[in-house]
């Protein structure tokens, strides 16, 4: 189901350079706003045909845990006024407007309405408990939320329950919307603003629906499409601005809503289509009894079971820094924005992967008793050290932003290992073997490395052995002419190869030969 949003008009307000607002000329206040619908759809739309729905992977799973429990509590906090039968309410979103909203009209609050919200509320999650617990009458938790409209409706027309502090719907406007393609605008001076603001209210709306597409996909355990998302999201909203609606994207409350009744597939959301299409048509006299609050009910019912908190203590307990990004995405949804708490959370992301990527990892191995097989000593502690040999693993690729950082690195295991070597009296360091099995690509600045690193090990009588580069690091540090520099004859499939072929020198040549390098 999609909804249409606020968000364009309210840009509009603050962004745009027209002075025309609702109240002077609410004509051409809906028009400019159907029109920015239009760009913000052109927009989208064009994102996914060039396929950027790469951005769906920052939407980490801490990401999204943080994001629904925060989306969940913000529309719970929402529903505050229909259950306390207010009628004016913030249009913030953030936890403290809406407390600030909540207390400053404790003497408007009506009990009637709340005993009412409450009530419903408890059967709704008394047969959502009572069909998970026998899976065979899964039926009884889906037809809940239309039985409670039902059952609310007789209640409030049979005890007339409006005159006594129940809020209800009241009259509905039959009929469709009518079409608005003949009152876009695209003439001076509102295009500019209109494109200005359709690109800016795209964009939150696409990171908003896709956030919250990924969300549910993750719960039912498929994966989306974020081309297909995006393209779409924009052509609904390039359909939309033709009928009248605002900016449209995947509203949480309502797929809350489908996904506690158990809709599994895009069928449930033509069957509602056409359900409400025939509603608006035919039975909008109907709901005129149906109190706001059953339906904040609902929405409540359905936002509790989308607030995974066991699933936050698992990231506690496995990865702090993912808790983090969990915490951040709920902070900032609850206490900000929904586009502030994604940005929160994807902005801790990069932040890791940037450390991941100027930080990587690097180990010494050794040899695992009668094998041939070399593992992190730290990991596996019955590792053997192979004598005069010095084996490193290199984690990650080497980029610009962490070849310092991997010289260096290197440079103090080289110390490590002759310190450790000369007190104890074993046999001095004589080769220096990278294993760069995980090292998937290299630019220049890590080529330069390797040269400065070569020269380096050169300069201490030590050889420098690489073992099992990859394809493309092979291409290019071939272009580069290290492997003339370094030699071919130094380069190794795998690192017991290597091993191999550096024990069978120290053992087979004299010492003044088993270091031809030094004349190099």
């Amino acid at each position: 189901m999609v909804d249409s949003s606020f968000i364009p008009p309210l840009v509009y307000a603050m962004m745009g350079s027209s002075r025309v607002n609702a109240a002077q000329n609410p004509t051409l206040f809906l028009h400019l706003a159907f029109t920015a619908t239009f760009f913000a759809g052109i927009l989208q739309a064009s994102l996914g045909l060039l396929r950027l729905g790469f951005i769906v992977d920052f939407l980490s799973h801490a990401t999204i845990v943080g994001f629904m429990a925060g989306a969940a509590t913000v529309v719970i906090l929402q529903q505050l006024k229909g259950i306390l039968g207010l009628d004016h309410f913030t249009h913030s979103t953030d936890i403290i407007s809406v407390f600030r909203s909540v207390f400053s009209q404790i003497h408007q609050w009506r009990w009637e309405s709340g005993v009412l919200g409450v009530g419903f509320l408890f059967f709704l999650l008394v047969t959502r408990y009572f069909s998970k617990r026998r899976p065979k009458f899964f039926w009884i938790s889906a037809m809940a939320p239309l039985t409670s409209v039902i059952l609310g409706s007789l209640l409030v027309y049979l005890t007339h329950a409006e005159k006594h502090g129940v809020q209800v719907i009241g009259n509905l406007k039959k009929g469709l919307n009518p079409l608005s393609f003949g009152d876009l605008v695209f003439t001076k001076p509102y295009i500019t603003t209109c494109l200005k603001t359709g690109i800016i209210t795209g964009i939150i709306a696409l990171a908003e629906g896709i956030a919250v597409g990924r969300s549910f996909a993750m719960f039912k355990h498929y994966h989306i499409d974020g081309n297909k998302e995006m393209v779409a999201i924009g052509t609904m909203n390039i359909v939309g601005s033709c009928f009248s609606c605002y900016l449209t994207t995947g509203p949480f409350s309502r797929s809350a809503v489908n996904f506690n009744a158990g809709c599994k597939t895009a069928m449930s959301n033509v069957i509602m289509a056409i359900a409400v299409m025939l509603t608006l048509l035919f039975l909008t006299p109907l709901f005129y009894y149906t109190p706001i609050v059953v339906l904040s009910a609902i929405i409540i019912s359905a936002m509790l079971g989308l607030i995974d908190y066991e699933a936050a203590i698992h990231l506690w307990n496995v990865d702090k820094f993912d808790f983090l990004v969990c915490i951040g995405a709920y902070i900032g949804v609850v206490f900000a924005s929904v586009e502030v708490g994604l940005v929160i959370a994807v902005a801790i992301s990069v932040v890791r992967l940037l450390l991941f990527v100027a930080r990587p990892r690097t180990s010494v191995l050794g040899n695992l008793p009668d094998s041939t097989i070399y593992r992190n000593v730290e990991q596996y502690p019955n590792a053997n050290h192979v004598h005069g040999v010095l084996i490193l693993e290199i984690d990650a690729p080497i980029y610009f932003a962490n070849s310092s950082y991997l010289r260096e690195r290197i440079s103090r295991w080289i110390d490590e290992e002759e310190d450790k070597l000369k007190a104890t009296g074993k046999t001095s360091l004589q080769y220096v073997i990278l294993d760069m099995t995980a090292v998937g690509n290299i630019d220049t600045s890590g080529i330069s490395m390797l040269e400065e690193l070569k020269k380096t090990t050169e300069r201490r009588e030590l050889k420098l052995v690489l073992a099992n580069p990859g394809a493309e690091v092979m291409k290019k540090l071939n272009k580069s002419k290290f492997l003339e520099n370094i030699g071919q004859e130094w380069i190794y499939l795998t690192v017991g190869e290597a091993v191999e072929a550096c024990n069978y020198k120290l053992h087979t040549c004299k010492p003044e030969e088993s270091q031809p390098w030094n004349n190099v």
